[in-house]
């Protein structure tokens, strides 16, 4: 039982852009290739950017109008008007760019497209270099398992790899990715335990907790650490 990585899902062939590429070159490669932003990388494969269709659109927001920054304009509104006299991937891009790593699980991407608000993320290896790129619709893959994948992950890796349970003590059952734990074991943290793993299998979508128990132990942790 493996989660995901983000080089298990991102697209290896990337189109990229060179930092000196012109305005117009950069427009007609977006609408050739059909994506709404391109890398911008040196000769070393090191990505010094991301150029997006945003960038692009300060032009014709500003279309000629006076574009010199205020002295107490607002640092957005300083950065669009510059971007707007621009002709080079250079001067139109965003950066630094915001990587991941081609190593990092799939929470992580999530986390840093919903933070910086972007819809795809160039990935990168450990030294830096360019290796793919994903995107938000690549993070739904881990939601393409069938149920008997899934179902399998629970009782080899969950129940009888970590917590060594004879699988006839808890029922496993799959639907639409969504897993039913029923059955009764030890402890009451074994349970807890069972279905904290169990979210965390690539495909799941939610958990029914039904599980019974023996002994709950919770109660002797939270009072030894109340003593403590």
């Amino acid at each position: 039982m493996r989660a995901l990585l983000v080089r298990d899902v991102m697209t290896t062939s990337v189109v990229t852009v060179a930092p000196d590429l012109g305005y117009k070159q950069i427009a007609d490669l977006l609408v050739e290739v059909g994506v709404s932003a391109l890398p911008v990388v040196g000769d070393d494969r090191r990505v010094l950017g991301v150029v997006s269709e945003a960038d692009l659109l300060h032009k014709v927001e500003y279309n000629g109008a006076d574009v010199h920054p205020g002295l107490f304009e607002r640092r957005r509104s300083r950065e669009a008007k510059q971007k707007a006299t621009g002709e080079t991937a250079a001067e139109l891009m965003t950066g630094p760019a915001v990587t991941v790593a081609a190593s990092a699980p799939l929470t992580v991407a999530a986390r840093l497209m919903e933070r910086h608000n972007v819809k795809r993320l160039p990935v990168v290896d450990d030294d830096g270099h360019l290796t793919g790129i994903v995107a938000r619709r690549d993070l739904l893959r881990r939601y393409l398992r069938t149920d008997d994948e899934i179902r399998a992950d629970v009782l080899d890796g969950v129940l009888s790899g970590v917590l060594w349970l004879d699988p006839i003590e808890v029922a496993v059952a799959v639907a639409e990715g969504h897993v039913s734990l029923t059955g009764k074991v030890d402890r009451r943290s074994t349970a807890q335990i069972a279905v904290r793993l169990t979210r965390a299998i690539d495909g799941v979508v939610g958990v029914t907790d039904e599980l019974e128990w023996g002994f709950d132990d919770t109660t002797l942790q939270r009072r030894y650490a109340f003593d403590v």
